[in-house]
């Protein structure tokens, strides 16, 4: 079982050619990229009793994504997503993020979990990031543990306190994901790719096994114990980039389960990953967000589109 805690809220885009809802979250578009990798996946977050929730609720079932946590008396979150004539999305946000209750359902809802994911606003957001934490320090000694701390500004607006809850969660990971502008407003006076070099020694022995970098048009560069591997990203004509970093964290995760490497007891094999290995994740990985970006919305590929876009 993989396990993915975090908001789940809907994008409401808006484009030149008129306005559309999406359900959306960063955590909630892996959930549902890993489900459509064929994974067994349970998603634990908040949604309420609304229309948007039952939105969610109904996008999450249609993947076969798992539901432990029902409807709360909160409104659904929202996300407002402006799509430029380049496809590029700039957020704002209406935001209920908190898991009352999560810290006495741990043992049950986490028992058989391999793998727990969690980040974005999750992470940052109080009250709920101090649940989410609490619930990354129970799985640690079973599970890999993966995080994308996917900075929203507009929400955390100081870097230091994000930069200090983004780290709090870097050490306790196995794989981090971070997009190059992430790193760059976390840390503006440092070089991106050495923010990530940075990130790799935190927690020490204990720390990330990898700390993988999306750079957009560049293509994603990673770096492991083993060295480091960058390759280039698949053109493709885009629609838009939202859940386009979600897709390439599903399928890093995806590659990991499909060789065997996730749970606490294969961590060290995890670590001792070869450059070249890492090297193939991130073009397994790089090829998902290129099926997304193709697609309007956060829309993450099954396992038979993203075969299908490898044979083409």
């Amino acid at each position: 079982m993989l396990t993915v805690i975090g908001e789940g809220l809907v994008d409401v885009v808006q484009r030149a050619s008129g306005i559309e809802a999406h359900v959306g979250g960063s955590p909630l578009n892996v959930a549902v990229g890993l489900a459509r990798l064929d994974h067994p996946v349970q998603f634990i977050g908040r949604y309420g009793r609304d229309a948007y929730g039952d939105s969610v609720a109904a996008h999450l079932r249609a993947s076969s994504v798992m539901l432990p946590v029902g409807p709360d008396n909160l409104p659904t979150s929202v996300a407002t997503a402006l799509i430029d004539d380049d496809g590029a999305a700039t957020y704002t946000f209406d935001l209920a993020w908190e898991l009352p209750g999560i810290a006495d359902r741990l043992a049950f809802m986490l028992q058989g979990t391999t793998l727990l994911h969690t980040g974005s606003i999750a992470t940052m957001l109080a009250p709920g990031a101090t649940e989410v934490l609490a619930a990354v320090e129970y799985a640690h000694p079973r599970a890999t543990i993966s995080f994308d701390p996917n900075c929203r500004p507009s929400i955390i607006s100081d870097v230091a306190y994000a930069r200090r809850h983004a780290e709090k969660f870097v050490s306790l990971s196995d794989v981090v994901k971070a997009s190059d502008e992430d790193l760059a407003w976390l840390y503006p006076d440092m070089d991106v790719l050495d923010a990530a070099r940075r990130w790799l020694e935190l927690g020490g022995h204990e720390g990330p096994a990898m700390v993988v970098v999306t750079r957009g048009a560049e293509g994603p560069w990673g770096v492991c114990r083993a060295g480091e591997a960058k390759v280039p990203a698949p053109k493709v004509e885009v629609a838009d980039t939202v859940g386009a970093g979600d897709s390439f964290m599903a399928a890093l995760l995806s590659g990991l389960v499909d060789r065997g490497l996730d749970g606490a007891q294969n961590r060290k094999d995890l670590r001792e990953l070869p450059a070249e290995g890492l090297g193939e994740l991130l073009a397994h990985a790089a090829r998902a967000a290129a099926v997304t970006v193709s697609k309007p919305g956060a829309n993450p590929p099954t396992r038979a589109e993203l075969n299908g876009h490898l044979e083409e």
